[in-house]
């Protein structure tokens, strides 16, 4: 199935493009792929934060056992 894109425009400052140039190809990626990575990490990591935050709610900060947590998730 095909996704659809969009693309959008970040400015940097010329030293930082510089250095995200730089990184990228140190990596072996092109600089859209490094700074789309460096996005998708970050959003990752802020709906982990997040999913965090709901089970410390969900569990009113109770601790939660090990195989509960595997009976919940049906494995």
């Amino acid at each position: 199935m095909a996704t659809s894109t969009k693309s959008t425009t970040i400015r940097f400052d010329t030293n930082v493009l510089n250095l995200i140039h730089k990184q990228a190809e140190l990596d072996g990626e092109t600089p859209t792929d490094y700074m789309r990575k460096a996005v998708l990490e970050k959003l990752e990591d802020s709906l982990d934060y997040q999913d965090a935050v709901n089970n410390i709610r969900a569990s009113q900060g109770q601790p939660v056992s090990r195989d509960d947590v595997v009976k919940q998730l049906g494995l």
